[in-house]
């Protein structure tokens, strides 16, 4: 059967079937492992987990011993619940043990088997399990997708706002450790007490990293077409870890919204994006102003041509490919009133790593 989402998941299970077998996998740990306790805290009565509940490891259990455990009956409860953690490290005898069981669960009996399936695996274990067990994929999330990630996350699990720019600090400062960020958000939410908003002056309050500078900070003012401001933070992104490849793909995606932007507005925003990108709903709308479908099919083909130089020509330094980029947008609308002009005609900032690459073939 094909994957499941994990609210269609839940609604499975809430319908108290006799016997589950669940498969949660991809390699999003964090969410992986709030599932497993998730569908957990659904069958294991408090009362007998001692009896009812088993945690495994993969590579820590025979296939004998994993039988045996998966053939016992809920004692003084409606279901025994089994955890195989890690299941990528099953022995193959260990494999088809939970195989047959998949195929053909006892009464009362919920087996939850977590995995990351490792990367251009062809065992057909996993394919089996998929078909034949409720399965799950919990895939990385996206950078562009950490702030709403947050905001869904604080509403989810602690019903409380994070002001947005509260939420892209976070995720510029910490990045994709969702488990990390999720404590960063309990701590928040301690600190703010009964109030139900978490603003960037409380991330500040409580130690929170702050970067000067964060990627949707930048990518607004490429939005706005502040391309010079843009220019100048391009050391610092660069200095905080970002590559010259992700600010081209960022800079890339943030057109292609643009450019919903620009031909339906709004509501052709709020129909296409995908769901925890809708905070751009209220704000790219505001920031259109210069843009027109030309402008931003001429920004992207410039793009496109950054990308393949970044991966291919490494004697040209990422910096003044980013750069360089940002110059020709900028010419594109209001050029320069100061520096000297290139080969190509254009007005550059003398000495600037622009002119440099633009003198050594960035055309």
């Amino acid at each position: 059967m094909p994957d499941l989402r994990l609210p269609a998941l839940l609604k499975r299970l809430g319908e108290r079937p006799d016997s589950a077998v669940v498969f949660l996998h991809g390699s999003e740990a964090y969410l992986r492992d709030q599932a497993v306790h998730t569908v957990v805290e659904l069958f294991a009565e408090p009362s007998t987990r001692d009896f009812n509940l088993d945690h495994l490891r993969g590579s820590d259990v025979t296939a004998e011993a994993l039988a045996s455990l998966l053939a016992t009956p809920p004692m003084m409860a409606d279901y025994r619940v089994v955890v195989v953690r890690d299941a990528q490290g099953l022995s193959n005898k260990a494999r088809e043990v939970v195989e047959e069981v998949a195929a053909h669960p006892s009464a009362g009996l919920v087996l939850v088997v977590a995995a990351t399936i490792p990367a251009g695996s062809s065992a057909k274990f996993y394919t089996r399990l998929r078909s034949t067990a409720l399965s799950v994929e919990f895939s990385a999330v996206r950078d562009e997708d950490l702030p709403g990630w947050l905001i869904d996350y604080a509403q989810e699990a602690h019903q409380v706002e994070i002001e947005l720019d509260a939420a892209r600090a976070w995720a510029a400062a910490i990045g994709s450790e969702l488990g990390v960020l999720a404590t960063e958000v309990e701590k928040a939410v301690a600190y703010i007490g009964g109030r139900k908003r978490i603003t960037l002056e409380d991330v500040k309050a409580i130690g929170g990293y702050i970067p000067r500078v964060d990627r949707w900070k930048w990518l607004d003012l490429v939005s706005e077409r502040k391309f010079l401001e843009a220019l100048r933070l391009v050391p610092d992104l660069l200095d905080a870890g970002e590559t010259g490849v992700g600010l081209v793909l960022a800079m890339g995606g943030q057109l292609l919204k643009l450019g919903i932007a620009v031909d339906g507005g709004r509501e052709a925003l709020d129909r296409q994006l995908d769901p925890r990108q809708r905070w751009l709903v209220n704000k790219l709308p505001g920031q259109v102003r210069g843009w027109t479908p030309k402008r931003i099919d001429q920004a992207i083909e410039t793009l496109l041509r950054a990308d393949r130089l970044l991966k291919s020509a490494a004697s040209l330094g990422e910096r003044a490919v980013v750069e360089e980029v940002l110059i020709r947008l900028a010419a594109d609308g209001d050029g320069f009133s100061s520096g000297r002009a290139s080969s190509d005609g254009r007005r550059y900032p003398s000495g600037s790593e622009p002119e440099r690459a633009s003198s050594a073939g960035l055309r």
